[in-house]
């Protein structure tokens, strides 16, 4: 098997929901070896965030979330009772062994158990701590907690997501926890290179507020520019015209026009050439002052056809279309298949003995993402981990266990 560039790279992850496990899975899969800090008998919020859960060989649910398993492959799981002494002791004999520390408590909630990024870089001055939280380590709404959806909409997300004179909506994904976690996984690798280099770890800061401010990009620039807030759009570009959802005669397709040449291919293959021809649809820039005139002059030829003949027949004069798929469609078009974006792992509880997962998207020539284990159990691996990282034997895990540490 190919060695993976993190080989060798050791993570304490006392992450849980989406920002964290979604930063440190993608770090595993890229062969850090990620330790996933539980809660004894509890363990993270999301393993009961159903209401689609693994089932068993009876068909029954499990107590796995199909939540859950979007976040948390090839980690092993380790409980530990931090609120006890014997457990805060034993976590920084693990931490002792880290490259990297993941943490997505309260703001300042790690601070009592004498595992906050001032207490623990005394002892670790290698350590790379990352802290993701709502609204950051500093600022006025520090203290508040923080969740996607509120993201979504304190960085301008839901103010440019929903018809024009409708509601605003969020995105139907946790876009800024999955966003922010992206974000918190090249900041360790930065970190990491750095540590490399001078010995020296460092605290990263990481909010869901300022990740999805930062990611609103072009619509962020054109306020930044303007001084004009962007508004409710539907499914329209603020920039480019004709760039929208059209109904056809059996569905709706995806229209994406994004030059002048592209547009009069588009006018030429409906049988629209008056279009081309109007002074308002010339360029890019009348079509923008004319948009909803264009709108309404395409939509009887859109719905003219069913949505395969315009897929069809625009992909092959090289016009930007296609489909609004739903997650079985998505999953199930020849392309999908062909990219390897499903893969299947062993799981202990799973009926059928493995669990589908959304695969890594990243394809490397030289050390692609590996696929060694499914989300863990809860502790399932703790003696292992004991074992592995701090080389105790079952005498010693047991003991830990009898002194509220954790669990063997």
């Amino acid at each position: 098997m190919t060695a993976l560039p993190l080989e060798g790279i050791r993570i304490f992850d006392l992450s849980r929901i989406m920002a964290g496990p979604f930063c440190t899975q993608n770090l595993a899969d890229m062969g850090a070896d990620v330790i996933k800090v539980e809660r004894p008998g509890e363990g993270d919020d999301t393993r009961a965030w159903g209401p689609i859960y693994v089932k068993d060989a009876d068909g029954n649910d499990t107590t796995e979330s199909a939540y859950y398993l979007s976040a948390n492959r090839n980690k092993r799981s380790i409980t530990i009772n931090i609120s006890h002494p014997e457990g805060q002791a034993l976590a920084k004999r693990l931490i002792a062994k880290a490259d990297v520390l993941v943490q997505n408590f309260k703001v300042g909630g790690l601070k009592k158990y004498g595992l906050d990024y001032e207490s623990l870089s005394k002892d670790f001055p290698g350590l790379v701590y990352c802290s993701i939280s709502g609204y950051g380590q500093t600022g006025p709404y520090a203290s508040r907690a923080g969740y996607d959806f509120m993201a979504q909409g304190f960085g301008g997300l839901m103010s440019v997501t929903g018809e024009p004179g409708g509601t605003p909506m969020k995105v139907g994904v946790a876009v800024s926890d999955i966003m922010c976690g992206m974000y918190s996984a090249m900041s360790i690798l930065a970190a990491l290179r750095h540590r490399d280099c001078t010995g020296e770890g460092q605290e990263i800061d990481c909010a869901l507020t300022d990740t999805q401010i930062a990611w609103m990009a072009n619509q962020a620039s054109n306020y930044l520019v303007s001084g004009v807030s962007p508004g409710l759009m539907g499914n329209s570009h603020p920039s480019i015209v004709p760039y929208t959802t059209y109904e056809t005669a059996d569905g709706f397709v995806i229209l994406a026009i994004g030059n002048d040449t592209q547009f009069r291919k588009w006018c030429e293959h409906a049988g629209a050439n008056e279009l081309a021809e109007d002074p308002r649809f010339t360029t890019n820039r009348d079509r923008l002052a004319h948009r909803q005139e264009l709108t309404d002059l395409m939509a009887p030829y859109m719905k003219s056809r069913k949505l395969q003949e315009w897929i069809d027949g625009l992909g092959a004069i090289g016009v930007p279309a296609g489909p609004v798929n739903t997650m079985e469609r998505a999953f199930n078009d020849p392309h999908t298949k062909s990219r390897d974006m499903v893969v299947e792992l062993p799981h202990p509880l799973a009926g059928g003995g493995k669990v589908p997962l959304v695969a890594n998207p990243v394809k490397m020539s030289k050390t692609p993402p590996q696929y060694k284990m499914a989300p863990p159990t809860l502790g399932q691996h703790t003696g292992e981990v004991l074992e592995d990282w701090l080389g105790l034997d079952n005498a010693e895990i047991d003991d830990l266990a009898k002194r509220g540490a954790t669990t063997a």
